[in-house]
């Protein structure tokens, strides 16, 4: 069966604006240097620890401190979202071009789920893969492990997702990268790589 890997944050709910938000919150509280939101689309990258090295100061504050306060802000405040425009209908349509619908995310499975309960679209995807902790490193090992066990064919796989990452997981896995322009990097970085500025536009791509 052919299938579309989907990437959560940034590319379905649209949560870039409220991670910046709190980071913002989280400098001032660590008595560091502010950033626009244009730049923290220039700068966000995984594994998230290398994106926080880059604003904090990791040997006063750790990363996993760090992280915690992150997710104890984002995951009631993610609830309060919207979905990017046409997600839902997209997911939808692409199930009856026969795909089947994986939801690949760097969040931990129990926020994940919650999220996806949530706004009651847990049931567009076919299998939903998150991670055991809220540090969001890599996403490959979670991807090979799933088409390993599902005998899946590299040249039958679509990724969709918003960030550098999810192309480095595609190539990792021999998978299509689509790029989504609204979510968390900036589309200056995604040079050389298949773009969409609506979701919508995956139809007339795959």
């Amino acid at each position: 069966m052919r299938t579309i890997f989907w990437d959560f944050n940034g590319t379905i709910l649209d949560d870039a604006k409220l991670c910046y938000d709190i980071l913002i919150e989280m400098l001032k509280e660590e008595e560091r240097p502010l950033v626009t939101f244009e730049e923290y689309l220039m700068i966000f990258t995984f594994p998230v620890e290398a994106y926080y090295d880059k604003v904090y100061d990791l040997k006063k504050t750790s990363f996993k401190v760090l992280a915690h306060r992150f997710i104890e802000r984002y995951q009631p405040r993610s609830l309060e979202l919207s979905l990017h425009e046409g997600v839902i209908e997209t997911i939808h349509q692409c199930k009856l071009k026969g795909y089947q619908n994986v939801l690949l995310s760097a969040s931990e499975e129990k926020n994940l789920h919650e999220q996806l309960k949530h706004y009651g679209i847990d049931h567009l995807f076919d299998h939903i893969l998150g991670t055991s902790n809220v540090y969001a490193t890599s996403k490959v090992m979670v991807a090979k492990r799933f088409i390993e066990q599902h005998h899946l064919n590299p040249n039958e796989m679509i990724m969709i997702g918003d960030t550098l990452h999810d192309a480095e997981v595609a190539k990792e896995i021999g998978a299509r990268i689509i790029l989504f322009t609204k979510g968390h990097q900036h589309p200056s970085r995604f040079e050389n790589h298949e773009m969409i500025d609506q979701i919508q536009e995956i139809l007339g791509k795959i």
